[in-house]
């Protein structure tokens, strides 16, 4: 009796002690809530492959977010002269909103809003088919001679003071984020270096500031009124001169004072490549809800990880809700990445986009 009292005791004992640790070991989305990969979306031709990445890559290294860069990849009902040719159809975004809540992947589409309406000699749909809303008519894309060019053409944007463009832009993001299902859509607004310009009937002599933050608002307020949110990254919000930073990661047109005067409930995407610059902090002083998005360098990908659970694990409780997570960020076609990341010579390389993805998962599954 006296060996089977021990015995039961031990096990007693045992059992206490694996439940406590199993009760102390915190789930990753307590850890780190916020998991993403933003990329752009997949063309017809390769969306079973984007699918089986989903499937086979995403979801077991627990991701839970997927923004996806649409812009013009899809077929507008609403506008349907603002398509690609061969977009996405209906079919095909249910197949991605199927399989991403299989999984519990939240999605949120993407479109480029106020800058990036151009690149390079090519002018994308919305100015094409409405050159109207061009906040710089008197610059012509077929001239872009590389950068820095004498007009400063890095990419064209859309006059927000325009008193049509809203009502196209606003029924390309409800039929979006309709079809996609979802509370959440990135209205990018990154790189704005046209924006309150001289020759501009409109915006000539505002406060490029204002204007900024006058847009970022009324997006903000059109997602608000059917219960749904804007992301947004952050760099047009970072003050370039004081910080170092430049016109790049940072405003050196003095839009940085925005941040003072938009919604707190815009989602803050802060993208930083080249350092892991700790600005999430100051986004979460200014109370946003922040992420930090690297890109192609796997090692400052793991600083910025460590960094944001650093972050949180110190931070007061009203600061650690804001830091939200990680946003690993593509910037090639969905297509030309998956070619990457299947490529078994990726291991060879030190720097690529794909390989940062696979050490965030790698890192993922760890905690």
């Amino acid at each position: 009796m006296k060996h089977k009292l021990t015995f039961f005791t031990f096990l007693f004992i045992w059992q206490a002690i694996a439940v406590c640790a199993q009760d102390n070991r915190q789930p990753i989305d307590s850890v780190l809530p916020v998991r993403g990969l933003a990329i752009a979306a997949p063309s017809v031709k390769q969306m079973d492959l984007f699918l089986k990445f989903i499937e086979e890559e995403l979801a077991p290294a627990h991701f839970n977010l997927l923004i996806l860069r649409v812009d013009w990849n899809y077929a507008y009902e609403c506008h349907p002269e603002l398509r690609d040719p061969d977009p996405l159809t209906q079919s095909d975004v249910k197949k991605l909103v199927s399989t991403c809540r299989k999984h519990g992947i939240q999605l949120a589409p993407q479109i480029n809003l106020l800058g990036h309406q151009s690149w390079a000699e090519t002018t994308y749909a919305l100015l094409r088919e409405y050159p109207q809303f061009d906040e710089t008519p008197h610059v012509d894309t077929k001239n872009y001679t590389g950068w820095p060019n004498p007009d400063a053409l890095y990419c064209k944007s859309y006059c927000p003071l325009h008193p049509d463009v809203h009502k196209i832009v606003f029924a390309l993001v409800d039929e979006l984020t309709d079809v996609f299902e979802t509370k959440l859509f990135h209205a990018g607004m990154d790189e704005v270096f046209y924006i309150g310009d001289d020759k501009c009937p409109r915006c000539s002599g505002r406060d490029k500031a204002e204007l900024y933050a006058g847009e970022v608002t009324k997006i903000q307020n059109h997602l608000a009124e059917k219960g749904k949110r804007l992301m947004i990254w952050g760099d047009r919000l970072i003050d370039g001169k004081t910080t170092g930073m430049g016109m790049w990661e940072a405003s050196m047109n003095n839009t940085y004072r925005a941040i003072d005067m938009i919604p707190k409930e815009v989602f803050i995407c802060d993208w930083h490549y080249e350092r892991p610059d700790q600005t999430a902090v100051y986004f979460a002083m200014k109370g946003f809800d922040v992420a930090t998005c690297p890109w192609r360098k796997p090692e400052i990908a793991s600083t910025q990880l460590e960094d944001m659970l650093r972050f949180r694990k110190n931070a007061t409780p009203e600061m650690q809700k804001r830091y939200q997570g990680i946003i690993a960020t593509v910037w090639s076609g969905a297509d030309n990445f998956l070619k990457n990341y299947y490529d078994p010579e990726l291991n060879s390389k030190t720097e690529s986009d794909a390989l940062t993805l696979k050490k965030l998962m790698k890192e993922y599954k760890e905690l």
